[in-house]
């Protein structure tokens, strides 16, 4: 039997591949073997980004698994620490997660991608939200996707279910770079590559921001950052990294962080 949730370390990435045919659907236990899978990495200081996908070249993921909804399984059901999916909801995760969208991504496989930090899509990938033709809502979409796009486009996908293709998704700025299937996860780990040579302090601090000043004024962000209460970008400004930073550029060589 196919092992749904398989990792490989590469270097500083994590790659997690969701793998369960027909359409890499999600049940309760595989999110939650993919949120053991991210607390791994978020718990491995030699870990830097992680990189997820789906196996085969039809479906990223086909979002909840309708088949374990039939057999009884509920829509609020605990999905591990990660909330559906694995990272999205997951407490302390600091570091970036690319998304790289091998086919389509349905219902919640959308919402994954909606909460990923970066994403890279094959030029045959489709996003789209069937959820209310089954008589639910994307709950986590209906409170992401408005913050991605304009309000008319989100509440089209949201209510009516319209399919978006690589290229739209790209023109919108939910994806970062749309590429051919077959150099999809060679695009990916060049992204995550970019991630590895930043400073490790910097990137956790940047997401870590971004994440607590999404629903504030940029005065209150601002306050926020320099209230003295966001310990990751303390931690960054008081680092030895902060200071290699400066040195390697006036040195006129490579930093070499060390995360302290």
């Amino acid at each position: 039997m196919t092992e749904p949730v398989r990792t490989e370390r590469n270097g500083a990435i994590l790659e997690i591949t969701l793998d369960r045919p027909k359409a890499n659907a999600i049940d309760m236990a595989t999110s939650q073997r993919l949120s053991t899978a991210f607390e791994t990495f978020r718990d491995d200081p030699e870990l830097r980004v992680a990189i997820l996908t789906g196996a085969g070249e039809r479906f990223f993921c086909a979002g909840w698994d309708l088949n374990a909804a039939a057999e009884g399984e509920e829509f609020e059901s605990d999905y591990g620490a990660g909330g559906f999916g694995g990272f999205g909801e997951l407490p302390g995760l600091t570091k970036p997660v690319v998304a790289a969208v091998n086919g389509m991504a349905v219902g919640g496989g959308f919402e994954m991608i909606m909460a990923a930090d970066m994403v890279v899509a094959a030029d045959h990938a489709e996003f789209f939200l069937p959820e209310t033709g089954i008589g639910i809502i994307p709950d986590v979409g209906a409170i992401r996707l408005p913050r991605l796009l304009p309000r008319q486009l989100a509440t089209e996908i949201l209510i009516a279910g319209r399919r978006v293709t690589a290229a739209e998704a790209l023109d919108w700025g939910l994806v970062n770079r749309v590429v051919p299937a077959g150099e999809l996860m060679a695009a990916a780990r060049e992204l995550g590559q970019k991630v590895v040579e930043a400073a490790p302090l910097a990137v956790a601090a940047i997401i870590d921001l971004m994440k607590r000043t999404s629903h504030l004024s940029v005065e209150d962000g601002f306050s926020l950052m320099r209230s003295g209460d966001v310990a990751t970008y303390e931690g960054m400004l008081a680092s030895d990294d902060a200071k290699e930073g400066p040195r390697s550029f006036v040195e006129k060589r490579p930093p070499r962080w060390t995360g302290r």
